[in-house]
């Protein structure tokens, strides 16, 4: 494997390794142009197909620009190509649509030169207006994207020829060319000529399968796309996830041999699916259980009361019965295993005695709320548990009302008709930087201001000032001492905090599929696997 760094030279690579080596461990690409086969479908595949078994609903739709509902963006890993991608399961980066390593031409200056014979799915090649155009859409404030808040440190995109692209930065950012796997590059004659909505509802790409259809609470349909020439051909003529929010429906169809592969097994019937000669594997993810409060409401604008419900919160309870100890009880933003964890200040243990102390001292004797929970096979199984321990408290009565993702997020958060809401998490699928993980909830307008509403407190500014000095900082040690901040500012405000932090089951049939691995992030990946 070749270091992204090794381009540079002279003054410009020695600053650029001393940035580098402070923020990040190093970025390594794995393969090189050696890997790109042209029209690399495999001869093989004919009839052969994939079926999986999918936990999450479609609650958006595909434009990369927009999407980031679990089963859309995991299909979006098949459909779409950023110029480096991540590869889901391995984590590893690798060349997509960019034909070598980005190469770095000053501290604040980057070029990127595109895969030869590189087309969309209706054939036309991918160009490098294509991608200059993928990132100002997603740049636009007009727009609206909520990726926008992982790449705010470019300051333009513009083409130098016909193959290259040059990224001129804010500042330099040692994480550049790994942030690259965040902007899908989409077919500008395609969004002009359909319209953002059709194409939101039937994407083009470029990558190895080919979107054939989606049909809500039904399944998503890919096909091989045969002049796919990038490291990852589709191995298996077509694809059929099946969306079955259900644990149970999702089980069966593992148990029945509907599916070879399944995402998000129930913990209790992880024995069952081994007895029935299924491989099951848990992952330890960031993703995560959070509870979300409506700061600009009261009382819950005061931290003491958000404070309070966490004390009064039983997590190991919550560990031991629902995640069969399949999670982890939050001490920290992030879990214990993140390469750049730092136990937070405050801690949270179940302490409900000194949860009715801070109500007392926010000038409450009794809190009345309802709890609005998605309906996530494994959120509705922590809810009951969460009420038990808050209605438990002297002085609280909370009642409780499950939703689907779409409505507790349209119809109640993004409108401020909340008071307080669980649910579940993961932007590590976008990359596992800390920046980049921190960014997700707190920068930007779409949580903290359009959420749980908390944009507009002097903690919140304080917050900002911590990540900016973070990714400016000259070296890890420097940039771990801001983050540290980061995590204890935040385990003390709790506008938006993790309850848990769980692992990730998947089954699959060994004895159906090849090269399949489990993810650590909500999803599926079927980038180089095939059938047997």
């Amino acid at each position: 494997m070749t270091k992204y760094c090794s381009s540079l030279n002279n003054e410009s690579r020695r600053h650029f390794l001393k940035v580098a080596a402070g923020v990040t461990a190093g970025f390594a690409f794995s393969g090189s142009l050696g890997t790109f086969v042209p029209n690399a479908v495999a001869s093989g595949i004919k009839g052969k197909t994939i079926e999986a078994g999918i936990a999450y609903p479609l609650s958006t739709g595909f434009d990369p620009m927009t999407s980031s509902g679990a089963s859309p963006f995991a299909a979006n890993l098949h459909i779409f190509e950023g110029l480096v991608d991540l590869h889901p399961a391995t984590r590893e980066p690798y060349l997509a649509l960019a034909a070598k390593e980005p190469e770095q031409i000053d501290d604040t200056t980057w070029r990127v030169t595109l895969r030869e014979g590189a087309t969309f799915h209706d054939g036309k090649p991918v160009t490098v207006e294509d991608v200059v155009y993928s990132y100002n859409r997603i740049m636009d404030p007009a727009n609206k994207s909520l990726f926008v808040m992982f790449i705010d440190f470019v300051e333009s995109v513009k083409a130098v020829d016909d193959k290259t692209v040059e990224f001129k930065l804010k500042y330099p950012f040692a994480l550049f060319a790994k942030r690259l796997t965040i902007v899908k590059i989409v077919p500008k004659h395609v969004i002009e000529e359909v319209g953002q909505s059709k194409f939101d509802a039937h994407p083009i790409g470029s990558g190895p399968y080919k979107f054939v259809s989606a049909v809500k609470d039904d399944k998503i349909v890919f096909e091989a796309y045969e002049p796919y020439n990038g490291k990852y051909p589709a191995l298996v003529e077509k694809m059929s996830w099946f969306l079955l929010s259900d644990a149970a429906a999702r089980v069966t169809a593992q148990e029945s041999k509907r599916t070879q592969a399944m995402e998000s097994v129930p913990y209790l019937d992880i024995p069952r699916l081994k007895a029935k000669k299924q491989t099951v594997k848990s992952v330890q993810s960031f993703g995560l259980l959070f509870l979300m409060f409506n700061c600009e409401k009261a009382p819950f604008d005061n931290p003491k009361v958000r404070q309070a419900l966490h004390y009064g919160l039983d997590r190991q309870k919550l560990v031991d019965f629902v995640f069969d100890g399949n999670a982890e009880a939050s001490t920290c933003y992030v879990q214990s295993t993140h390469p750049d964890y730092m136990k937070a200040a405050t801690q949270y243990e179940y302490n409900p005695e000194k949860a009715v102390a801070l109500l007392k001292e926010a000038g409450l004797t009794e809190l009345k709320f309802e709890l609005l929970s998605t309906d996530h096979d494994w959120v509705k199984e922590c809810a009951p548990l969460i009420l038990e321990s808050w209605n438990n408290i002297p002085g609280v009565k909370v009642t409780l009302q499950h939703l689907q993702s779409g409505a507790f997020y349209a119809n109640n958060v993004d409108v401020g008709s909340f008071s307080v809401g669980i649910a579940p998490g993961d932007p590590s699928v976008f990359g596992d930087d800390l920046d980049l993980l921190l960014s997700w909830w707190y920068r930007g307008d779409v949580w903290p201001k359009r959420r749980f509403r908390w944009s507009n407190t002097p903690e919140f500014s304080k917050l900002q000032g911590f990540l900016d000095g973070a990714v400016r900082a000259a070296n890890h040690e420097e940039a771990r001492k801001l983050w540290k901040e980061a995590f204890d500012l935040i385990a003390a405000e709790v506008p938006l905090y993790p309850i848990v932090h769980r692992k990730l089951p998947s089954a699959w049939d060994e004895s159906k599929l090849e090269g399949y691995q489990p993810l650590a992030t909500t999803g599926v990946s079927f980038l180089g696997v095939s059938r047997k």
